[in-house]
């Protein structure tokens, strides 16, 4: 997964899923940062693509360590659980700006 402009570097480094710019779990804040960006025309899209990458992060991480394995709520929060919550958060600041407050 490639992000264009300044965030390029922040790539997953499979199979142990650490971004290869910051070394942090990918994906990291500028990755979280940068993806609605890249999918703003298509929110549904960067949803389908981290389930994806989901479910590709738990098979490695299963493999390079089985017992216990990844925690299935903590995988969700890392890769999906972040999107609505953001979403609420640049709607509400648009409101606010649309209105002066």
């Amino acid at each position: 997964m490639t992000i264009p402009g300044a965030g390029r570097d922040h790539v997953a480094q499979r199979p142990i899923w650490l971004c290869r710019a910051c070394g942090a779990e990918w994906p990291c804040l500028t990755a979280r940062s940068l993806l609605p960006i890249d999918y703003y025309a298509d929110p549904l899209a960067l949803r389908v693509h981290l389930a994806t990458l989901l479910q590709a992060a738990v098979e490695d991480l299963q493999r390079l360590c089985p017992e216990p394995g990844p925690d299935p709520a903590r995988m969700y929060a890392r890769f999906l659980g972040w999107i609505e919550p953001r979403r609420r958060i640049i709607r509400a600041r648009r409101l606010r700006q649309l209105h002066g407050i």
